[in-house]
């Protein structure tokens, strides 16, 4: 269990939906995500017969290693047999944390707070913004699967504070 000397706080990711996700059964998929940092694994539920999902759902995950990377895989519900994997995808939220340090509380509502390119160091099928938005700092994600023919899955960061723990600032930044 994670102290409260430990904690940074909360990162909520809101798993939106999947794009053009694999089929895994006869004509259609029913997928399901699970999101891994380090020992903790949380899901979303099943949509049934559909490859382009809409799950629409927060997952919460306490942070004490923002340099931690966190890990995403869909899978394919399956009553009679194993669920089958649909892709897999890895993120991490240093550009986030970055952006949180910064005093932006003078900043206009848009006010643009980092941007994360897509490259070979991450799953991003395309440039990833941090953002200021009605005094949230928020990150969408179009993550791009890897082990599997097709698939991207949409996401969006928000940090909650939680009164008590330390906090990002007084945690030195990782580097990627």
């Amino acid at each position: 269990m994670t102290s409260m000397d430990e904690l940074m706080g909360l990162l909520r990711i809101h798993v939106k939906r999947g794009i053009n996700l694999a089929v895994r059964d006869v004509r259609t998929s029913d997928p399901y995500v699970v999101v891994r940092m380090g020992t903790q694994r949380l899901k979303t539920k099943v949509i049934n017969k559909d490859i382009n999902p809409v799950w629409n759902e927060d997952l919460t995950l306490p942070i004490t290693d923002p340099g931690e990377p966190i890990k995403l895989t869909v899978f394919d519900y399956d009553i009679f047999s194993m669920d089958d994997e649909m892709g897999d995808a890895e993120f991490d939220i240093v550009a986030f944390v970055q952006a949180l340090r910064m005093d932006y509380a003078d900043f206009p509502d848009g006010t643009i707070l980092a941007k994360v390119q897509p490259g070979r160091k991450n799953c991003l099928a395309e440039e990833s913004v941090v953002v200021l938005r009605e005094g949230k700092v928020l990150q969408d994600l179009c993550l791009r699967l890897r082990n599997v023919e097709c698939g991207e899955v949409e996401l969006q960061l928000e940090w909650i504070e939680v009164p008590g723990c330390k906090g990002v600032s007084a945690t030195p930044t990782p580097t990627a």
